[in-house]
């Protein structure tokens, strides 16, 4: 199937429909799409996106997933990519509820899972605060999708009793308020969303705290999608793999991830890595 192109150029501001105000009021439903790939799709988000009669997407939601949406559905792209928004998350959240009220069904469709830094939350609270019946459907998180395809386990024992995950970045560009030395602490995995351009911050800050440099470490670009790009560095080596990186990308880090599979385009061994920390030129 060829994607069907989003109707969405002319969506620059909301514009709210003159339909009929006798007709009852709609409902909300937060639909995480997955990383991409359309198969990772759940039966309920499918179902939920075939119903809709508006699509309110991110920008990470792929054509292949838009083109499920029935002809007839408005689509309205409200992307967001570091400071470049078409829409402030308080004119996203006026557009769900104002859709709504004019008594069509909206589908607010997300990358991954709403409520996995998602802001799935804030835009629950607003339709309950507007009376606007709100239905969540969860979806794959990027996490697991990049852990899967790198074979390389989120939790496994013996090396990973636990799994976190954080956000690599903070309102107004500022570093993230975390727990470093918890973090640091041994046999746990750590994922990292949206640190990419904090990477160096990030592996100093848990370094300092106590992780070794030379924990294991994965960056997954494009996570499930026909061009996946995986890079197995270590923590140390986090800040030099993440600067040729310019997609959407996770950072992992843990000792699971010396299970990690690279890509076909680019690895940085264990080995190198703990060579460069001791001064051993490989």
């Amino acid at each position: 199937m060829s994607p069907r192109k989003p109707k969405n150029e002319e969506s620059k501001r909301l514009v709210l429909l003159g339909g009929d105000r006798k007709r009852p009021i709609g409902a909300v439903w937060l639909v995480g799409a997955g990383p991409g790939d359309p198969e990772l799709l759940t039966i309920k988000a499918l179902k939920a996106l075939q119903a809709a009669e508006v699509v309110v997407h991110d920008g990470l939601v792929s054509d292949e997933i838009l083109a499920l949406a029935p002809s007839g559905a408005r689509l309205i792209c409200v992307a967001k990519r570091k400071s470049r928004h078409s829409y402030a998350q308080e004119e996203i959240n006026r557009m769900l509820v104002a859709f709504a009220q004019e008594g069509l069904n909206v589908v607010r469709l997300k990358g991954g899972d709403p409520f996995i830094f998602g802001r799935g939350g804030e835009e629950l609270e607003a339709c309950r605060e507007a009376g606007v019946e709100c239905h969540v459907v969860p979806g794959v998180t990027a996490a697991l999708a990049a852990s899967a395809n790198a074979g390389a386990p989120l939790t496994h024992r013996g090396s990973a009793q636990a799994v976190t995950f954080v956000t690599g970045h903070a309102a107004a560009g500022s570093e993230p308020d975390l727990d470093w030395e918890s973090l640091a602490k041994a046999n746990q995995t750590v994922v990292i969303y949206m640190g990419v351009s904090t990477a160096a911050g990030i592996s100093g800050r848990l370094i300092a705290a106590g992780r070794g440099g030379s924990t294991p470490a994965l960056i997954v670009e494009n996570a499930s999608r026909a061009d996946e790009r995986r890079i197995v560095t270590t923590l140390a080596g986090l800040p030099q793999a993440a600067s040729d990186v310019a997609g959407p990308a996770l950072l992992i880090v843990g000792e699971a991830m010396a299970l990690a599979q690279s890509s076909d385009i680019e690895i940085v061994s264990q080995v190198e890595a703990r060579g460069r920390e001791r001064g051993v030129k490989l």
